[in-house]
């Protein structure tokens, strides 16, 4: 990604250069380990260009910008209207959430507010990475 910015209330709340940005989505099943988890398996995940162009090399320098996203958990398999009953209301999200960009050092939306978020993104490379339970 060559950057990505959140925007709320018609201002910039974050930006970053070339790094990731995450949308977290946080289960009502999830723990502070998990987060930790999470945190540490972004951090690792090889998914930079290394010197001969291959996805090899992990996060490193670059920056994180993680935007809270509780419709990652939006069901529409049944009817037309996502179910959003697997999201953790905000009393569990909002800790996991401050927990694991606290561990990234990342950058950050504002927790539950309506963001605009820009990407531009450097190449076709989206990932879903989840804790193992799942």
């Amino acid at each position: 990604m060559t950057r990505a910015s959140v925007s709320a209330n018609g201002r910039v709340v974050s930006s970053i250069g070339p790094g990731l940005l995450v949308l977290l989505g946080v289960s009502r099943d999830d723990r502070a380990s998990d987060a930790d988890w999470l945190a540490d398996k972004v951090r690792a995940l090889r998914v930079f260009p290394d010197p001969d162009g291959r996805m090899n090399e992990p996060l490193g320098d670059r920056e994180v910008l993680c935007v809270s996203q509780f419709t990652l958990y939006g069901d529409a398999r049944r009817g037309n209207r996502p179910s959003y009953v697997d999201a953790a209301p905000p009393e569990i999200a909002e800790p996991l959430y401050d927990r694991f960009c606290g561990r990234l050092d990342a950058r950050r939306g504002v927790f539950g507010a309506m963001m605009a978020v820009e990407l531009v993104n450097d190449g076709p490379v989206t990932l879903l990475v989840e804790t193992p339970r799942r």
